[in-house]
């Protein structure tokens, strides 16, 4: 398929431009000085990204500064991709796995090496011909973080307890959800969504057997009945059962202000000072069965950056075995060796064993990666126009469904 513009504000013929060639090291003066864009910018990650900059540069008197430039989620892509084509191209970036078969394919980044250490499933999506693009420092399974005081209170059940009992299922968790709303609170969160970013609720519509569209990514499939019931199940939490606060409506969950929210293990540092008792749980059971949902990101270095040899060298210092176990503590690593309770446990001291266990390590053997496509960005903005409708009581989900599959189709058979 074509490479479609990543953003409205960057075309195709730009980004094409901004990739093609590749810049050199050679000819350098002085320290070269190293900047990588993330999305984060939480002072823990921050830290623990300066620590092993600081440590590589006691090795590495060439390198100067090296930078961690934080821009925020919801705007991230179209920051970078704006940067590329305009010239400001960072060293070292890391990309979302929505984005990755536009930065793989359009030959926006250099190759680095590849780890036989590295599981194949959590590299698959950064891979071309062979190569390797990218290191998948983060393989995140979405999980539910509970606030069981909440829950309590509202007379229900603990997740905890529903799992003991075989019960977790999205029919109950939704019950559990709308008790605790009754009681003023909010019910059930999900994660960077806000009614704008629909590809979050894979977390949900994956345990229906949904997906957006065929694995081939010809085809639109928000239509399909798995998706129609699952849309379904959601539209109707929000507005008949009402366990998910509806458009306009902020509860956060880490100020103990909902019970439940659907997000990745990386914000459990949000918790250290909560003042609720708390639960991580896997997603509930789908009518589809067990499932989980994994989502990724990969850092990339940059081909037309300024240093591209030396952004990959600190590349693979960031990403050996030694940075990959404190980056544990934050990002689930790749690694085979390292995808085990006991070092996860080492880097995640607010979470037990068990959680890590039931979350961590069996969602990433059993999981399925978060949606992507090229042209991701395109799809996106369309399919959130197009979903617009659905977000208000007494929508016809099938029809609105329906109508994405009309405006999606011509963009996916490009």
């Amino acid at each position: 398929m074509k490479l479609r513009v990543l953003t409205a504000a960057v075309t195709t013929a730009a980004l094409l431009t901004a990739c093609g060639g590749g810049s050199s090291d050679s000819g350098s003066k002085g320290p070269v000085d190293l900047r990588m864009t993330i999305w984060s910018a939480n002072a823990k990650h921050l830290a623990l990204f300066d620590q092993i900059a600081a440590d590589y540069k006691k090795d590495h008197p060439e390198v100067g500064r090296i930078t961690f430039e934080a821009i925020p989620f919801e705007n991230y892509t179209t920051t970078l991709t704006t940067q590329i084509g305009g010239g400001n191209v960072p060293d070292l970036a890391w990309i979302f796995e929505s984005t990755a078969p536009d930065f793989v394919t359009s030959g926006a980044l250099e190759p680095i090496e590849k780890d036989a250490d590295l599981l194949p499933s959590t590299t698959a999506n950064w891979e071309k011909d062979g190569k390797l693009y990218a290191y998948p420092f983060s393989t995140s399974p979405l999980g539910v973080f509970v606030n069981t005081d909440l829950v309590t209170a509202a007379g229900r059940p603990t997740p905890a307890h529903q799992i003991a009992a075989g019960t977790w299922t999205w029919e109950e968790a939704a019950k559990t959800a709308a008790a605790v709303q009754a009681k003023g609170k909010g019910g059930l969160v999900v994660g960077d969504f806000d009614f704008k970013g629909w590809d979050t609720l894979n977390a949900i519509w994956a345990g229906w057997g949904a997906r957006p569209w065929s694995e081939d990514g010809k085809s639109c499939q928000f239509d399909q009945p798995a998706m129609v019931e699952a849309m379904t199940f959601i539209h109707q939490l929000v507005f008949t059962t009402k366990g998910m606060p509806g458009p306009g409506v902020t509860k956060d969950f880490y100020a103990g202000d909902s019970a439940m929210v659907l997000t990745q293990i990386s914000r459990a540092a949000l918790l250290e000072k909560a003042k609720f008792k708390w639960d991580l749980v896997p997603l509930p059971t789908g009518p589809d069965g067990e499932y989980s949902v994994v989502g990724q990101a990969g850092i990339g270095v940059l081909k037309r950056g300024k240093n591209a040899d030396a952004a990959k060298q600190f590349l693979t210092y960031f990403s050996n075995a030694e940075n990959s176990a404190k980056l544990a503590q934050f990002f689930p690593p790749p690694r085979k060796s390292q995808l085990t309770t006991e070092t996860l446990a080492k880097a995640n001291p607010l979470l037990k064993p068990a959680q890590l266990d039931s979350v961590v390590v069996k969602g990433i053997e059993r999981g399925t990666i978060k949606p992507s496509h090229t042209g991701y960005a395109e799809l996106q903005q369309t399919v959130r126009a197009a979903l617009d409708p659905l977000w208000k009581p007494g929508a016809d989900v099938k029809a609105v469904l329906s109508d994405v599959c009309a405006k999606v189709n011509p963009l996916l058979a490009k």
